[in-house]
This record gives structure tokens, sequence and C-alpha cells, in this order.
């Protein structure tokens, strides 16, 4: 870990990992490995949601000497693969894929989710009318439990612990604004805000958003980042990953 107790954590969402991918992510692995001590991946580490996009992911992660803690997205799912997906990638050591679940890496903890859609504050969709709008619902809210009973059990069996969260979704109106506002309601949900408060995160990346901002937060109380590979790159970062010390 780097000096003054501090932990340095890289963060990027949205890689997109495709099948002409080889070799092209060796290079930013080995520069974030010497630049931080953990690498957080927000989700859709892959284009397609196609095993064979996560076997070169896994290739590409060899330059990686860091351990990586990251959560699955949208396009990890398009082909309903997203169990292999995450199980391939998680045979490369020191690698964990959270889907509602959390790890203790040197003194942080992180927990995990890909998070929903819904919308925001007083946009946010009502468990009302026909069916499939009720299932669209209630993924969201199951999603934000997920969310809540990771970060739970870290306060469980880690007094006191910094906790950051890592989802895909962004939990808030403000980092993906830019964004056509018709779709905000398909780009996260303010349930997932909720336990993040309450359960005192002190910082939340996400990705997802490809054209909204960088930075906002939950309340003025909780950090929230969007480091969409596309978001990063906007604002200026040549080699696309996120620094925050924790």
């Amino acid at each position: 870990m780097s000096g003054e107790n501090k932990t340095r954590v890289a963060a990027i969402g949205d890689l997109h990992i495709s099948d002409t991918d080889k070799g092209k992510w060796t290079d930013f692995f080995a520069d974030v490995s010497k630049n931080a001590d953990i690498l957080a991946i927000c989700g859709d580490l892959t284009d397609t949601g196609d095993e064979s996009e996560a076997y070169i992911l896994v290739e590409e992660l060899k330059a990686c000497s860091i351990p990586v803690v990251g959560v699955l997205g949208n396009h990890d799912h398009e082909k309903s693969r997203h169990k292999l997906i995450r199980q391939v990638i998680q045979n490369h050591p020191n690698v964990h894929i959270l889907d509602g679940e959390s790890v203790v890496i040197g003194p942080v903890g992180f927990a995990g989710v890909k998070g929903f859609g819904g919308g925001f504050d007083n946009h946010m969709l009502s468990m009302f009318g026909e069916g499939a709008m009720k299932s669209f619902v209630q993924e969201a809210v199951e999603e934000a439990l997920h969310l809540d009973r990771a970060l739970a059990r870290l306060d469980q069996e880690h007094n006191n612990i910094k906790k950051i969260a890592l989802l895909h979704y962004s939990p808030i109106k403000e980092t993906v604004k830019g964004e056509p506002e018709q779709i905000y309601p398909f780009l996260g949900s303010s349930r997932l805000a909720e336990p993040l408060l309450r359960r005192n995160v002190e910082v939340v990346f996400h990705g997802h958003a490809h054209v909204g901002v960088l930075e906002g937060n939950i309340a003025g109380k909780v950090k929230v980042f969007n480091v969409a590979k596309h978001v990063l790159k906007k604002v200026g970062y040549g080699r696309p990953y996120f620094l925050y010390e924790i």
C-alpha cells in the first residue's frame, strides 16, 4: 500500500473488451499496477456478453500485479452468459467480481452490485400498473437490498472499516447529466442511494453513462464518481483510470 496509511484505488468502468482487443490493454494494466494499490472495474467488462471476450480480458490482466475488484454490467448480461463470464474472470488469481457480496482488501472494504434502472428522485418509477412495470421496479429494489446486505456484512465483520461501493448503474442523477433525459430511467436509480448514505460509504464508483459527468454526491456526504472510460477520456485522462486515495 502507499505511504502515510493511504490506499490508492484506481477505478474505471465500461472496458467493453472485444475479440479484437488482444494486446490492447496490457500497457494499461501495467501502468495501473505502478500507480495504484487496487483496481476497481465498474461493469461492462465485455462488449457483447460473450465468454470469449472474458478470456481475452483474463489474458490482458496478466499484466496487472495488484488486486482487482469489480462488478458486471448490462453488456455482460446480453447473452445470459454472465455467470460464465464471472467464473472465467475470477479464475484469474486475485480478482473478485462482486454480485451482492463484499470483500476486504487491505484496509478497505468493497461492496458491489450491478444495480439497475428506475429513475431518480421525484421521477423514480413506482411499482404500479402492468406486471412488466412492477418487475422492472422490483429489480431495482432487489439490487438495492443486495447492496445493503453486502455493506451490512462489512459493518458486522469489520468495525469502522472504510467502505467503497462499486456499481454499474448510477445511484444519482448528477453523474448521468449529458445523456438524453429520456433515458435517465435506464441509467440508474435513486433506490441505490439510500443504503449508501445510511451505511456511511465513503465513495461510490459507477459507469454505464458514457457521456455523463465525472463527479457528484449523495446529500453532500457520499462521493460519487462516474468512471466510465468514455467520461474519463472526455475530461482529459490520458490512460483512463481515476485515482482515489482512501
